[in-house]
């Protein structure tokens, strides 16, 4: 049995517009030591459904549905009191900006030696040595005199190891981490990511990554979901997300990435439009609005998320799914097609006579191929 099993959950808001479907049936699986990579675009989704899992969210507005299978346990159904034992003891949380999750009126010591004095029935000495290890941990010099400072005394990047200081405390076995990358330098982020990298060998701890960055996650993650309004649109391995995507969306953030390895310098290649209103989504493909390759089937019905490569990876797109009505996306060479010009000037033709609307624009080149990325 996984650690983690999401099974087909939704997370809607209520608006005076309507319902926000924020999270609209989402489903995977994660295992004990494993690091999972949930990426997309801002608003797709990715934080909503962590906050979920944490069951951190106020109803009303939110209204969640669904099955959140921890060690067995749904934690959908779990009063207050049982979800506040496994939060933060069994299951943590690295939130986005560490600046407004950590309390600015208490010191780091404090912040951290509350979950051991809650959850472990540590006293307050204890409590204190073992926040001083976490400290030394997580690399911050001179633990035990800056355990007595303030969140406002401490770097970006010092700030986000107390938040994974504070994840660890009560050694949990899952950790959601929520962008924990974001608005910090490069040397930073590889400093963080090399962090959880050992702490994941070395306690076996459960990982689920959330970024909008597929950089990020190619070093870190065995697996990798990618999201897009609400729902996961392919799946698979690192490897093959990486080195054979089959949906369009994903193509589109591969070319966002920049290479540092070129012989000569591209423009990046945007992905066009804007993701849909999540009040009133397309009926077919979420993505079909910002899709050059779209075709009519894909304005008119929804693709599911089929097998298109191998047993573990999976895609929600008609174009590269051997079905009726879809297929043409197969065996297309997306590297080759983005990096010349005129075959793009052919797709985009090829595409205007199928469709409704036109296709989209773009004729910037973009990155060529990616090299694979192991777990």
């Amino acid at each position: 049995m996984a650690l983690l099993e999401v099974r087909g959950l939704k997370t809607h808001f209520r608006t005076r517009q309507g319902d926000v479907r924020a999270v609209d049936g989402v489903s995977f699986e994660l295992e004990a030591g494993e690091t999972l990579g949930l990426v997309g675009e801002s608003g797709s989704g990715k934080s909503v459904t962590a906050l979920s899992i944490m069951r951190l969210l106020a109803s009303p507005p939110a209204r969640t549905e669904g099955e959140i299978l921890f060690d067995g346990q749904d934690l959908l159904r779990m009063d207050e009191a049982q979800i506040r034992s496994v939060r933060g003891n069994r299951v943590a949380m690295i939130f986005q900006d560490p600046m407004t999750s950590l309390n600015p009126v208490l010191t780091v010591e404090r912040q951290i030696s509350e979950a051991l004095e809650l959850h472990l029935g540590m006293n307050r000495a204890q409590a204190r040595r073992r926040t001083i290890e976490l400290l030394e941990l997580v690399g911050i010099a001179s633990a035990e005199r800056r355990s007595r400072d303030y969140p406002h005394q401490f770097s970006g990047g010092m700030r986000q190891r107390v938040m994974i200081a504070m994840a660890l405390s009560c050694n949990p076995r899952l950790i959601l981490a929520d962008e924990i990358t974001t608005a910090l330098d490069v040397t930073i982020q590889a400093q963080i990511l090399d962090l959880l990298k050992g702490l994941a060998r070395e306690y076996q701890t459960a990982f689920l990554l959330i970024t909008h960055d597929l950089g990020i996650v190619a070093g870190m993650a065995q697996r990798i979901h990618v999201m897009y309004a609400g729902r996961i649109v392919e799946k698979g391995t690192a490897v093959d997300v990486f080195a054979n995507p089959k949906m369009p969306y994903t193509w589109g953030l591969l070319r966002s990435i920049p290479r540092l390895d070129e012989e000569r310098r591209q423009r990046l290649t945007p992905i066009e439009g804007m993701p849909p209103d999540l009040v009133d989504p397309p009926t077919g493909c979420r993505f079909e609005p910002r899709c050059q390759y779209r075709r009519d089937i894909c304005r008119e019905q929804e693709p599911g998320l089929l097998t298109v490569d191998g047993v573990d990876h999976e895609a929600a797109c008609w174009g590269t799914q051997p079905v009726a009505g879809g297929g043409w996306l197969i065996g297309r060479d997306w590297r080759r097609d983005m990096g010349d010009l005129h075959t793009l000037d052919d797709i985009k033709h090829e595409a205007a006579t199928v469709l409704v609307g036109h296709a989209g624009d773009a004729t910037e080149s973009a990155p060529a191929d990616l090299p694979p990325a192991g777990p």
